[in-house]
């Protein structure tokens, strides 16, 4: 069983990998008192006048208690953050890494945003951890990629991937979850999606370009593919019953 959960461990491509481990790492931290949230949470001000620029990093490591909650999140990171990374962007782990970037850049921006505007500043004001919504966004992009894989929930019912996000905002409507975070995720994968996919098929030109010093850090980036894993044929994805 632990051979099994190594080889599994071993085999996810470098950006899941590392996210992972750093999520359960940082959780595992704050449970056992080695950590604290509060040194960890987005906090605009001790950003800002303090200069704790650690916390625009930290607040997407941390998932609140070790629960099952915990461990949903924990399955969906694992599982579609490395979908997209060994599909969508096979060979392509600096576009990625800058997807990731740019997603976490616009949670942000939303929540800080968000806490200056009045009526709803309270609400936004709450959000100190986006690790949720960032996986949320992860999930939208790979539906936007995959939109006609057949999916099942808890065998209900059968659905395509294209309404996967639906589906897991209204189960957390239905268990009295904060609907909001995953809303959160929904905008900032549609950011993406819009800006990467449908925009430059629209105009011929891309906005998101990776720069250079990201493409730097990847050395399997110089790989030249023959075509880009979003328009491979269904058959190469994988299903999810």
């Amino acid at each position: 069983m632990a051979q099994a959960v190594e080889e599994w461990y071993k085999q996810m491509p470098l950006i899941t990998r590392s996210y992972l481990t750093a999520a359960v790492a940082t959780t595992l931290g704050c449970s056992i008192e080695i950590l604290s949230p509060y040194s960890l949470y987005l906090n605009p001000k001790l950003v800002l006048q303090q200069y704790e620029i650690w916390r625009l990093v930290t607040n997407f490591l941390y998932f609140g208690k070790m629960d099952f909650d915990f461990l949903f999140h924990m399955f969906f990171l694992a599982r579609y953050c490395k979908l997209l990374e060994e599909n969508s962007f096979r060979g392509r782990t600096a576009d990625f890494f800058f997807m990731l970037l740019f997603g976490a850049t616009v949670l942000t921006v939303i929540v800080l945003i968000g806490g200056m505007i009045p009526f709803v500043s309270e609400t936004f004001a709450k959000f100190f951890f986006l690790g949720n919504s960032l996986t949320f966004m992860m999930v939208y992009v790979w539906s936007k990629h995959n939109p006609f894989i057949p999916m099942s929930f808890l065998g209900l019912f059968t659905f395509t991937a294209a309404y996967l996000p639906w589906v897991l905002l209204g189960f957390s409507v239905l268990v009295g979850s904060n609907a909001l975070v995953d809303l959160l995720g929904m905008i900032a994968g549609h950011t993406y999606y819009y800006l990467e996919d449908v925009y430059p098929q629209m105009t011929g030109r891309r906005p998101l370009k990776t720069p250079w010093f990201i493409k730097a850090l990847f050395a399997d980036d110089n790989v030249v593919l023959a075509a880009d894993a979003r328009f491979a044929p269904p058959a190469q994805n994988l299903h999810q019953d």
